[in-house]
């Protein structure tokens, strides 16, 4: 086949493009460019770590850069696409939205339906490069069952990465390929290390972005009260949008006990602080469902769930009404926060999953 491999300038996306040329396919690499001509660009430039601890950054080039290294030492072609419009404008600005609202959004989530495997792919196309399948370095796995596409964990617990795709459509899913969904991580730079790749003890990326978020959201400092469950005040913080739920450290008010954040209210820009076992919930709502398995009726029995990238699957069960859920946890979780996903899970079957827009 004539594959176009999404290469980041990571080890992952190399052995990807690496292995399936050495099956025989046609490969051809393509890389997106999401920074743009920011107008922080000049004043973050000094400021910032690599971008080796995030995908989007100031110093890009140099990954790009590393990405077309990486495909002229395997021998395919490289192309970059300047997709930083469309990530303006459907990842960022959702971004800025959800944080200064006191939620805690997943850009990573929107990137990869939306960026990664939407409009990259439809850029090459659209410049006239002509392919069967897309390919990425995610540590999933996607497969036909029936009629349907099914994404399922990766075989390595520990480096799944199938809880930020869970938002792909069958017709995403259908021209996707994830080759290291059977390796670990270890397996993959073994294999870089034999062939050469230069990237093969390159780190791993920890988050989207490596700086300060304010230096992303571009607003003043907005002054309001750190208070407790009471409605005591505590404190003082400059922005809601500073804090995460469940944040221990940096809250910015001394005591005897540890204090955590317990929810961010916008509507009177408020941070309340509380101790560590108000922390602790088992029910919330989600909406902005996508289903890549479609339940049969409105309940689901004997399933499992997660909120947080690292987690491992746990236990819940399922109401549905309409384009909600309402998700109930076997066990008490922490920090469940507004904005992030839960996905849901069967096993190693990813059934679906919704964006969390009530904590109860």
């Amino acid at each position: 086949m004539k594959i176009l491999v999404g290469m980041s300038g990571g080890v992952d996306s190399s052995v990807t493009a690496l292995l399936l040329k050495q099956q025989g396919h046609e490969v051809i690499g393509a890389t997106m460019a999401i920074w743009g001509d920011r107008g922080v660009k000049e004043q973050l430039k000094d400021k910032l770590p690599k971008t080796h601890g995030a995908c989007f950054g100031p110093d890009e080039k140099e990954d790009i850069e590393e990405a077309r290294k990486i495909a002229e030492e395997i021998g395919i072609p490289f192309h970059v696409f300047d997709c930083a419009k469309q990530y303006e404008e459907i990842v960022l600005d959702n971004f800025k939205k959800e944080y200064l609202s006191g939620h805690t959004p997943n850009p990573c989530i929107w990137c990869n339906s939306l960026i990664k495997f939407n409009v990259l792919p439809s850029l090459a196309k659209a410049n006239g490069i002509e392919f069967d399948k897309f390919a990425t370095g995610h540590y999933t796995r996607i497969e036909k069952n029936g009629e349907r596409y099914i994404l399922k964990r990766g075989a390595n617990p520990k480096k799944d990465q199938s809880y930020f795709l869970y938002r792909l459509k069958q017709e995403q899913l259908a021209n996707i390929m994830t080759p290291l969904g059977n390796y670990t991580k270890e397996e993959i730079r073994e294999i870089a290390t034999k062939n050469g790749l230069s990237v093969a003890e390159k780190p791993d990326s920890q988050d989207f972005y490596a700086g300060d978020y304010n230096e992303l959201l571009g607003v003043e400092e907005k002054i309001g009260n750190i208070v407790d469950l009471n409605g005591k005040v505590l404190g003082t913080h400059k922005g809601i949008w500073n804090y995460t739920i469940g944040q221990r450290k940096g809250v910015g008010v001394s005591s005897t006990e540890p204090l955590y954040v317990l929810e961010l209210r916008k509507d009177t820009n408020e941070v309340v602080i509380g101790p560590k076992d108000k922390t602790m919930k088992d029910t919330l709502k989600a909406s902005d469902l996508n289903w890549i398995i479609p339940p049969a009726s409105n309940k689901l029995e004997n399933v499992q769930a997660k909120f947080r990238s690292t987690q491992q699957p746990v236990g819940v069960s399922i109401e549905l009404d309409g384009n909600d859920m309402i998700v109930r946890f076997n066990d008490m979780q922490k920090s469940i926060a507004i904005g992030q996903s839960v996905v849901i899970y069967d096993g190693d079957l990813v059934l679906g999953g919704g964006i969390i827009t009530e904590v109860v």
